[in-house]
């Protein structure tokens, strides 16, 4: 661990020897009901496959659950097929399977380098602007302070401070120097709120790379900030009009390149899905979040955080603050999803509360789907949130019960927007504003002087222009 003041880097949570193990393994169980999704190309693969029900199967997912024991200390996250329990894997077709056998072995070997570490710590340090301070927010604390005078006390993990105002330039960052070891150099990225496509075009920027994000038509429109900035430092940006036109789509466009364009391309995807070894690498390279808070708490009041908060729409912030404190069980973690117009509407982004397990863009994990196995439509204000899956590993800590998840609807998301930027100063992302507005229902249920660290992974600018249309200040 890197001493106060110093960027950390990262270390795979898999031993080395597990690489050398062909990932290529037979699906654990049946998996009837498959369905491509519709799409105009002939590289269609975007697939989803709704689970069966049947008992049998039930019974021998739930002996597999209880084989893996209550201690996380024992658990495999991943295992040496990237799995994390039944989730995760490569469900990918074979064009794909090389370029993810050649980026997992070049992950260890890079974690490993001295040269690699010593650069990415000093780009973290130096361009990104880290280690984000662990602000006390006195202000909101005594806002959650009960009649009594107890309460707990709130501490936010200031990622919006990073260079391009969100966690996701962690990830951006290590992977583009990973894509330079492999003598990549045209990179592809999809993008959703337009932050991880405006990180991934700055470190093109940076070090020189050709770089093309995939976005949805429709998160063009309420991004136009964030699809400004990106073409400023020389991105291309392709919009997707198939499907929703959301975050979904575009991903499965980003993959479709990827298939076409695996030798010269290297796709940084933004967040912990997709296939083996996507999930544990980029929750890896976000892990400093967590490595910090934990240093950072420490000088702070001497101990652990008591619980932990972040947003949910992938997983990439959540799991970079959760990793760090998996085995510490007296530590709570607490996800948050979207529930869009709630969660009886059938418009949100829920997955982990109201999606079935299936397949989708190369990973088993929770879906939004009907029982046909077809995507459901997910909705969110928030772009980055609006997605139909989640990260294999969160729906594994879901089925272990290591980590909570609860939803906020976008109302609610509004008010903590605008409560927030009241009491501290501080412009939230709507993303970050679900996380934020969970602390109404959790808060009065905490002991007075719990610590609650809250991930605010991301600043608000870029949301603006949606709020305006919603709110009046």
């Amino acid at each position: 661990m890197a001493t106060s003041g110093t960027a950390s880097t990262f270390r795979p949570s898999v031993s080395a020897s597990s690489r050398l193990t062909h990932l290529r393994s037979s699906p654990p169980f049946k998996v009837p009901n498959f369905t491509p999704l519709p799409s105009s190309r002939s590289h269609s693969f975007s697939v989803s496959c709704t689970i069966a029900k049947d008992p049998t199967f039930l019974m021998a997912e739930a002996e597999k659950t209880k084989a893996a024991g209550s201690d996380p200390t024992l658990w495999k996250r991943p295992d040496s097929f990237g799995r994390f329990g039944k989730f995760g894997g490569k469900y990918v077709p074979e064009t794909l399977m090389h370029a993810l056998s050649e980026l997992e072995t070049a992950f260890y070997s890079l974690a490993t380098d001295d040269d690699f570490q010593r650069e990415l710590a000093g780009i973290l340090k130096d361009y990104v602007g880290r280690e984000s301070p662990l602000y006390f927010a006195e202000r909101l604390t005594e806002h959650y302070r009960r009649e009594n005078g107890e309460g707990p006390l709130i501490y936010l993990k200031r990622e919006d401070l990073n260079h391009t105002g969100a966690h996701k330039i962690n990830n951006a960052v290590a992977q583009a120097l990973l894509a330079k070891r492999l003598g990549k150099k045209r990179i592809i990225a999809e993008t959703g709120a337009g932050q991880h496509g405006v990180a991934t075009a700055t470190v093109c920027a940076r070090f020189g790379l050709q770089c093309i994000i995939y976005m949805g038509a429709q998160d063009m429109e309420r991004q136009a900030l964030n699809v400004f900035r990106m073409r400023l430092l020389g991105a291309e940006v392709r919009g997707v009009h198939s499907g929703t036109a959301t975050l979904k789509d575009a991903t499965s466009e980003a993959i479709r390149d990827w298939v076409t364009n695996v030798e010269t391309t290297h796709y940084i995807l933004g967040s912990v899905a997709g296939p083996h070894p996507y999930p544990m690498m980029v929750r890896d390279f976000h892990a400093v979040i967590g490595k910090e808070t934990r240093r950072q708490a420490m000088e702070k009041w001497g101990g652990k955080p008591d619980v932990l908060v972040a947003c949910v729409g992938g997983g990439s912030n959540a799991m970079g603050l959760f990793h760090e404190f998996v085995d510490d069980t007296e530590v709570r973690m607490i996800g948050v999803e979207a529930a869009g117009f709630g969660l009886d509407s059938g418009k949100h982004a829920a997955t982990l509360t109201k999606g079935d397990v299936g397949v989708l863009h190369g990973a088993m994990s929770y879906l939004l789907q009907d029982d046909d196995g077809q995507i459901i439509e997910p909705h969110s204000i928030s772009a980055g949130l609006d997605y139909p899956g989640v990260g294999p590993e969160h729906s594994f800590l879901k089925d272990m019960g290591r980590a909570e998840y609860y939803s906020v609807t976008d109302e609610e998301a509004l008010e903590a927007f605008k409560r927030v930027s009241r009491l501290e100063g501080i412009i939230p992302a709507l993303e970050t504003s679900h996380a934020l507005a969970h602390l109404e229902k959790l808060c009065p249920t905490l002991p007075d002087g719990a610590r609650v660290v809250l991930n605010f992974s991301g600043r608000g600018d870029k949301d603006v222009q949606t709020a305006i249309k919603y709110l009046e200040v």
